[in-house]
């Protein structure tokens, strides 16, 4: 047996003393599975919760969706989560990068069409009956998103496509840089994802789940974080979101001999960008009584509210939060 493919044999009469002492050391238990790849990051919030919640209710849908937040969110896992829990999963699932080469036209000498058409056109083809993820649909240009309007709008793939987009895509609709129809076909659902700053009880959650993977990953003992450490954690802005406090674990972990990290040993950088939050309430002064006034219309309603005031129903619980009026 151990010429073909047994990893150890136990011998019938030891079967009682040896059989689960065996068996324990080539299998997991149920807590300690690894997370399949690209999976999504367990988050404890209320916030993510509901997005949790939204995907298992779009998933078998058909609908396309836009998943709309700050770099380093994860809005890709979440893409994909779609994609896992969709009735797609024994089709194709493509995933393209909207600013990256993949969709740079490619010369087809026997075609009449535009290269950059044949190359989207042939994503498509391809991937017919799934799923293909646009990544950052923000970044693509004016002539690109033309082809993929009249691709969407004229010849109706049997495709469905989840985009990722930082917030500024909603002001690029408004200011006519975006095609408002291309848009709306894109965005029949969205989910908005809120940056790590406005749920700060994700942040420890996180860094631990990362300790833990690098701790499995190098099959040594897990570093804990100290009060000093997690203070630190908690009270940085975090305009790198999830990524940059990857980073920041990674390097902490890599870099320190004991098993304790203190705040001392965070590589946590104070030179980063500022955060600005980009959504269509954009102004203070009225958001409010926009709200209010999107409430008494729909009658208190916060799922129809939410879609007047072009939000999703996270971000307007957290309006409603902030403003006192929850």
């Amino acid at each position: 047996m151990q010429d073909h493919g047994a990893i150890a044999v136990v011998q019938r009469p030891a079967i009682d003393k040896q059989l689960l002492e065996t068996v324990g050391r080539y299998i997991r238990t149920a807590d300690s599975e690894a997370l399949p790849e690209n999976a999504l990051i367990p988050r404890p919030s209320d916030e993510f919760k509901e997005i949790e919640q939204e995907i298992s209710r779009i998933a078998t849908a058909k609908a396309n969706v836009i998943i709309l937040g700050e770099s380093g969110m994860g809005k890709e896992q979440i893409a994909r989560e779609i994609y896992r829990k969709s009735n797609r999963t024994d089709k194709p699932l493509t995933v393209l990068e909207a600013g990256g080469a993949a969709l740079v036209g490619r010369h087809d000498p026997t075609s009449d069409r535009s290269e950059m058409y044949n190359r989207i056109k042939g994503y498509f083809k391809n991937a017919e009956g799934g799923t293909i993820i646009i990544k950052n649909i923000h970044l693509l240009n004016f002539d690109k998103q033309s082809v993929l309007l009249h691709i969407l709008s004229e010849e109706h793939p049997d495709v469905r496509v989840i985009c990722t987009a930082e917030p500024e895509l909603l002001e690029m609709v408004t200011e006519k840089a975006f095609r408002h129809s291309l848009f709306y076909l894109l965005r029949q659902v969205d989910i908005t994802v809120l940056p790590l700053r406005k749920t700060s009880g994700d942040i420890l959650p996180i860094a631990e789940f990362f300790l833990n993977s690098i701790a499995e990953e190098s099959n040594k003992p897990v570093k804990l974080l100290d009060a000093s450490a997690a203070k630190a954690l908690t009270v940085h802005p975090w305009p790198g979101n999830i990524r940059e406090l990857k980073n920041v674990i990674s390097l902490a972990a890599a870099n320190m001999k004991g098993n304790i990290i203190t705040a001392f040993d965070l590589p946590i950088s104070h030179s980063s960008p500022k955060t600005k939050d980009s959504l269509q309430l954009r102004n203070p002064l009225g958001e409010k009584q926009r709200i209010i006034d999107a409430l008494t219309q729909t009658g208190g309603n916060k799922t129809q509210a939410a879609k007047l005031l072009g939000i999703d129903r996270s971000t307007l619980r957290y309006k409603l939060k902030q403003y006192g009026l929850d």
